[in-house]
């Protein structure tokens, strides 16, 4: 029972207490009659039922009403649940499908990182071998090994050769004369680099930058004075510098040592443009292998050029047996159409018995003569 209709009963319960009262007062009053006492208590009764049968159509109401409101609600919670669920179910695809490609790139991240470590390893390394001068050597020359070998056939350098001089220079590139071979020396002047790099101040960078000088003047006058043999090897050498920052450092800030450089014949060399000057020795290797086999290649045109002539000698004699048969075929035609026109003349000859009689085998007739 809901709470409008405990009201109702309670005003209806009030409604007849007030009734019966009034009855009671009404009897305890000498001039009232029990006419009206009677009639009150009717008016009373009625007011009572008319009271209960609208409290019933208001429960009636209120019970339809509350059916229709928790269906409605139902309706409305399993639309709801029903939505609730579909998101959930694809907030949980999208959450899977995230937390996919997080793992895959957490994945990748590690991948990354064990390469960032091994790489680190690998600079830690070769800082090792770059602060050790010896090892530095060694590895320009590797370096250099690996630019001549990729750029030039086996036949066409030397490694740690030795000149006649009793100098052994890293490479030898092998050239006919002229120019000659040419001897290319690396030299990796780190330390002073850095130097000049980490200066805090201008006496540091003053100081540094003189000992730079001094350095790469000493490997230029050394290279000159080792590997350029006269009669052996080319006027001229290549010094390889195995980095490209140290090269463009010489000759961004020092142009006098590039200068002196050119003066010596020492051509200044980095892994870039060592690369493209082997490239023009291979053209200048292959034009030598064309010119050496110039004298085979002119041998073998005259050869080519006899052969041709016995040729045409031979084609014109083929000609003329080609002429000679074909005048016997047209005198062997003449003879043909000679011997069909006598053969006609035969065939129109008509000879009677008589004739046949008067012809006498030793006088042959002057017809028979003429077609002999």
């Amino acid at each position: 029972m809901t709470d409008s209709l405990l009201i109702a009963l309670v005003i209806a319960a009030a409604i007849l207490g007030a009734g019966v009262l009034v009855m009671l007062a009404l009897k305890r009053r000498p001039d009232s009659s029990e006419g009206e006492a009677e009639r009150l208590v009717q008016q009373l009764i009625q007011q009572q039922s008319e009271l209960a049968g609208r409290i019933a159509t208001i429960s009636e109401s209120q019970t339809q009403t509350r059916q229709e409101i928790t269906q409605t609600l139902n309706e409305r919670l399993e639309n709801v649940s029903q939505r609730m669920g579909q998101s959930l179910e694809d907030s949980a695809k999208k959450t899977a499908e995230t937390l996919g490609n997080l793992t895959n790139r957490l994945t990748v991240i590690d991948e990354a990182q064990k390469n960032i470590t091994e790489l680190s390893s690998q600079v830690v390394g070769l800082q090792d071998i770059l602060a050790n001068r010896q090892a530095r050597g060694a590895f320009g020359e590797v370096q250099l090994n690996d630019i001549v070998v990729n750029a030039l056939p086996p036949s066409a350098y030397s490694f740690q050769t030795t000149l006649g001089n009793g100098s052994r220079v890293d490479c030898l590139i092998k050239l006919p004369n002229p120019p000659g071979s040419i001897g290319i020396d690396a030299k990796f002047p780190l330390d002073a680099y850095h130097a000049l790099r980490n200066a805090q101040d201008e006496a540091g960078k003053t100081a540094a930058a003189r000992q730079f000088r001094s350095d790469l003047q000493k490997h230029i006058a050394a290279i000159s004075e080792k590997y350029i043999v006269p009669g052996e090897t080319a006027e001229s050498a290549l010094m390889f510098l195995p980095s490209e920052a140290v090269y463009a450092e010489l000759h961004a800030n020092f142009p006098d040592v590039v200068q002196k450089s050119y003066q010596a014949r020492v051509w200044i060399v980095s892994p870039t443009t060592l690369m493209a000057t082997l490239n023009t020795v291979r053209a200048v290797l292959k034009d030598a292998r064309m010119r050496e086999q110039a004298g085979v290649i002119q041998k073998y045109v005259g050869l080519l050029l006899q052969d041709v002539t016995l040729l045409e000698k031979r084609v014109d004699k083929l000609g003329n047996h080609f002429r000679q048969a074909e005048g016997d075929i047209n005198d062997i035609k003449t003879s043909t159409e000679r011997i069909a026109k006598r053969s006609e003349r035969i065939q129109e000859v008509e000879m009677s018995e008589e004739d046949e009689a008067a012809i006498a085998p030793t006088k042959p007739t002057p017809d028979l003569l003429d077609s002999k």
